[in-house]
């Protein structure tokens, strides 16, 4: 097994539902999707924190496997503390060469709290 696999934890897709509200509107609400292995970090670099003080939200790095493609504005819920994250990049766009023996995909997540 490797650091990677010891790093991966249950996570479940979170998919946005709109159900009518009864008066013309909407009420959004949040359902659990699909259950996926991810290991999700925090991103500690100088430039991190330095946004962190102004007033940025943390980011963290979420790896997956190359065969889940996490895209833009997709959240993920991470079930042993309940905490979700909402992408904030591809995962296609930082990936493992093919001719590497890594199944790793990585995108960038920022805390976030599922709105109504």
């Amino acid at each position: 097994m490797s650091l990677i696999d010891n790093m991966l934890t249950d996570c479940v897709i979170m998919n946005k539902m709109k159900m009518p509200d009864g008066e013309g509107g909407y009420i959004v609400e949040w359902q659990e999707g699909a259950q996926i292995q991810a290991a999700i970090t925090l991103d500690t670099s100088m430039q991190a924190r330095i946004a962190e003080k102004q007033g940025v939200t943390s980011t963290f790095t979420v790896t997956t496997s190359k065969d889940l493609k996490l895209e833009f504005h997709d959240v993920i819920k991470r079930l042993s503390d309940g905490k979700t994250f909402r992408i904030t990049s591809d995962a296609g766009d930082k990936e493992a060469p093919s001719v590497s023996t890594l199944d790793i995909a990585q995108a960038k997540a920022e805390k976030w709290e599922l709105t109504n």
